[in-house]
């Protein structure tokens, strides 16, 4: 469970900045929402969760298929702002929920979703354990979330950086981390990739702050990467992008 400071970050961060997860690109990006589909192959019979569900893209892509989709977030602003866009999708339900203590019973949902949002839980063993405990037997897990690298220079760069932009940032996992913990929680792995996902570095920066000192320091610390985080992120002396490491994965309960 986060602490209370914890949650009045993210809570702090996202409120403030509601609108911009809806009509993020890096959020609302079509074939992204598709693949979701097309590994779940959801049907009306379903009932799905989405955990953390921000600009409610993911939600809305389920509802097309699946009976009744569940749509959480912490933040209370942004739940609303997502229910206002989507007004009118009478099978998704709205629900202000903790990602580490979710209030349904054991066994409720045959699927559950959480998509670039994960990094910003600060025990992401308690979110597995959670998403393992709601699930029916043989329901499905699908998440997508940035990724820190496995060479530990380049996991401290990462989580370093968006730890600047981000206060409410908890920690990018590896793909070894995550793929320990749903081994753990009895959640086999049946399906996943590994992508390069490229961030257009203004709407990047902007989206969670717009306080210019914060802004600048990301900046130079970007700039001042070695040679070597540079080429890692395809880091250009412009600054007009520069890319991460996203994974999907599909596991089965």
């Amino acid at each position: 469970m986060m602490s209370e400071d914890q949650k009045n970050q993210v809570r702090q961060t996202f409120s403030k900045n509601s609108n911009a997860y809806v009509t993020s690109t890096t959020h609302s990006k079509k074939s992204d929402l598709e693949q979701i589909t097309a590994w779940l192959q959801p049907d009306n019979s379903w009932t799905v969760l989405d955990i953390a569900t921000g600009g409610g893209h993911v939600a809305k892509e389920l509802s097309r298929s699946a009976g009744t989709v569940f749509a959480t977030d912490l933040t209370i602003e942004m739940l609303q702002n997502t229910a206002t866009h989507l007004k009118g999708l009478n099978n998704i339900h709205y629900v202000v929920a903790d990602a580490e203590e979710l209030p349904f019973l054991g066994g409720s949902f045959d699927a559950v979703t959480c998509r670039i949002a994960p990094h910003h839980f600060p025990n992401p063993k308690q979110f597995i354990k959670e998403v393992s405990r709601v699930l029916k037997p043989s329901g499905k897990f699908l998440m997508i979330d940035n990724v820190a690298p496995a060479e530990d220079e380049l996991d401290h760069f990462y989580n370093t950086f968006e730890k600047m932009r981000d206060a409410s940032h908890g920690r990018a996992l590896k793909i070894t981390e995550w793929k320990n913990l749903l081994e753990e929680h009895r959640l086999t792995i049946t399906k996943e990739t590994s992508r390069k996902k490229t961030l257009p570095f203004h709407d990047w920066l902007t989206r969670t702050t717009d306080d210019q000192q914060t802004q600048q320091q990301v900046r130079d610390f970007f700039h001042q990467a070695s040679k070597k985080e540079k080429q890692y992120f395809s880091i250009d002396d412009k600054l007009e992008s520069f890319t991460i490491d996203e994974w999907m994965v599909l596991a089965q309960k």
